[in-house]
């Protein structure tokens, strides 16, 4: 017995979503169909942590928290580099 469970779009939330491929290493592409939505493609799966939206935010939020870099790296399993790079795109978002 075979179900079919219908993609949505990881920001607008909308299942106007085509298949868009597949990555380098194999993983589903999907597209969003969506006109308003800002993302293009996204892939359901991911494998590096630090690219979740979740993870992300828990970033901006053990910073605030007074938690240094290699803090917030080792305990959310990524890089230092990864949450440098977020952390500016904060500092330069606020500017």
């Amino acid at each position: 017995m075979a179900f079919c469970v219908p993609v949505q779009c990881p920001d607008c939330h909308g299942t106007n979503v085509i298949k868009h491929g597949k990555s380098s290493n194999g993983k589903q592409r999907y597209r969003c169909c969506n006109r308003d939505c800002f993302r293009v493609t996204f892939s359901l799966n991911l494998d590096y942590p630090g690219r979740d939206a979740k993870t992300k935010q828990k970033i901006v939020e053990m910073k605030l928290n007074g938690n240094t870099v290699r803090e917030i790296s080792r305990v959310l399993n990524i890089s230092t580099t990864t949450v440098v790079k977020e952390l500016k795109k904060i500092v330069k978002n606020k500017m």
